[in-house]
């Protein structure tokens, strides 16, 4: 792909491992200003009263309330609370119980039971570690692509294949094609990259701009900075300007965890969409592309960019250096 530089970190599932997160009930899909702007309010409120929102009393409360909701019959609740307690890392065993029940009450609980059982023996919390027993459940927590299944495990599926050696892209495809196609936006950005330099399928860019382009509007913020390398590289530099400031001037303390939450990505590749846009930014300050020219400002965002991941601005610094940038 002559457009864009390739480079490991362009690989959006390079790396030692992956943070993951439980499965959560299913929720409307809404853009992060509809998000803000409905939550305005509760944001407010929370300044205004921090110790209500430690986490320690969240937990407490939420134990009291799913305890009250099992002593009066409610299987919900029981699932719950399990879930809970896996946050806490004390949840394998509510897991396991889940998976092995034969109460009809249970049944559609067990895909995202599933996939929580799998991300522990992935991580290794509460059991031995073991790809395959991650595999294994993911897999069954997937169930073919079925919607009504776990979404999530067959988004994680996704970056498994794409991670473990050897690695295998065209199942990584496969799995993120199955995701994306019931609503996530993780995989979403995942196609568009896959897309854009063959892996796991033929190399299409009119097929990863659609993909990026529709997984930025929904707030993939890796997505976003993929996208602002992609027009400084064609030399939309006005366009890259007024994108990536959008995107490097996110709060990186306060708006990745918001964003995460909203978008169910993954922080690290918040992160990562966040120090790239930074990055170009400040070498379109630089050199006054598209912009005026201010070299206090470039180094405030290559400083950014250095912080949110030094691994992936020092790969962008190295091609600047050779002058591939």
């Amino acid at each position: 792909m002559s457009s864009i530089v390739a480079r490991k970190d362009n690989d959006p599932y390079c790396g030692n491992g992956m943070k993951l997160t439980s499965e959560k009930l299913p929720k409307n899909p809404f853009s992060l200003s509809q998000y803000a702007a409905k939550q305005q309010t509760f944001f407010q409120w929370k300044k205004e009263k921090p110790d209500y929102y430690r986490h320690a009393n969240l937990v407490d409360t939420a134990l009291q309330f799913l305890k009250e909701r099992i002593r009066k019959g409610d299987a919900m609740a029981y699932f719950l609370r399990g879930q809970l307690y896996f946050e806490e890392e004390k949840g394998v065993g509510y897991m396991k119980k889940i998976l092995d029940s034969s109460c009809p009450q249970t049944m559609h609980l067990k895909f995202a039971a599933a996939y929580n059982l799998g991300r522990a023996y992935f991580e290794g919390k509460g059991v031995k570690r073991s790809d395959e027993e991650a595999e294994r459940l993911w897999l069954y927590a997937a169930d073919n692509g079925n919607p009504k299944a776990s979404v999530k495990a067959q988004s994680i599926l996704g970056l498994f294949y794409s991670m473990k050696e050897p690695k295998d892209l065209e199942k990584a495809f496969f799995w993120h094609s199955e995701a994306c196609g019931n609503g996530n936006l993780e995989s979403q950005g995942a196609l568009g990259l896959m897309y854009f330099y063959g892996q796991g399928i033929r190399q299409d860019t009119d097929a990863a701009l659609h993909c990026l382009r529709e997984a930025a509007e929904r707030g993939n913020v890796y997505a976003q900075g993929i996208l602002v390398e992609y027009y400084y590289k064609m030399k939309f530099f006005t366009k890259c300007v007024s994108f990536s400031k959008r995107i490097a001037d996110y709060d990186e303390v306060h708006d990745i965890p918001m964003i995460a939450h909203v978008t169910d990505c993954l922080p690290e590749f918040i992160s990562k969409g966040m120090a790239m846009a930074s990055f170009y930014y400040a070498r379109c300050l630089q050199l006054g592309l598209g912009i005026t020219k201010d070299e206090a400002s470039a180094k405030h965002y290559y400083s950014k960019a250095c912080r949110l991941n030094p691994t992936l601005a020092d790969e962008l610094h190295s091609l600047l250096i050779h002058q591939r940038i």
